[in-house]
């Protein structure tokens, strides 16, 4: 979830003048003030009940990479692979690996994950996307003073809901999209 602002300020101007429609009141002229942005990288397992939100500062390819780099040997380092579903962004490839890590490395990485990719304009189906505007609504509504509490707030949200083992409630079924999503199969 690329760009939030961590605040916006407003500084109020306030008259008696009268406005266009002659009635007399406070007026206030709002300047939006910025004091940052930052990228939120979802890791989501809807069938286990777990998530993790990075928090960095940009959303490159070498950040992508290390964020995979930490699915793999921090948070599922006993799995033998890990299924990946993401959307088609062009980092979001094994290339992002090579460009941030040796040989070697990338390739042990590449091979620790199982690649899918949602279709392309069908990309509501990455549950991710429903957990992104759960945080969003709960934790996001606002706007955030500065990066630290902006990790701090995630964070807590994070742990409330990996402890209640919050699990994506999906509903949509492989003869449902058929039906709903023929458009995107081909044609036999």
């Amino acid at each position: 979830m690329p760009g939030r602002d961590f605040k916006a300020t407003a500084r109020g101007n306030a008259g008696a003048d009268p406005d266009e429609t002659g009635t007399s009141g406070p007026r206030c002229d709002y300047e939006y003030e910025r004091n940052g942005t930052a990228n939120l990288f979802i890791m989501f397992a809807p069938l286990e009940g777990w998530r993790h939100i990075k928090v960095t500062d940009r959303h490159t390819a070498v950040d992508y990479a290390h964020v995979l780099k930490d699915l793999a040997d921090v948070h599922f380092a006993n799995a033998s692979t890990i299924v990946l579903v993401q959307d088609n962004l062009n980092i979001h490839s094994k290339a992002s690996l090579y460009e941030a890590f040796p040989a070697a490395e990338a390739r042990r990485l590449v091979e620790r994950f199982e690649w899918h990719y949602t279709p392309k304009h069908g990309s509501w189906l990455d549950l991710a996307e429903s957990e992104l505007g759960v945080l969003s609504s709960q934790c996001l509504d606002r706007r955030i003073p500065d990066k630290q509490t902006l990790i701090e707030e995630v964070a807590a949200w994070e742990h409330d809901r990996n402890a209640n083992k919050t699990k994506a409630n999906w509903h949509f079924t492989t003869p449902n999209a058929r039906i709903k999503l023929k458009h995107l199969y081909p044609s036999i």
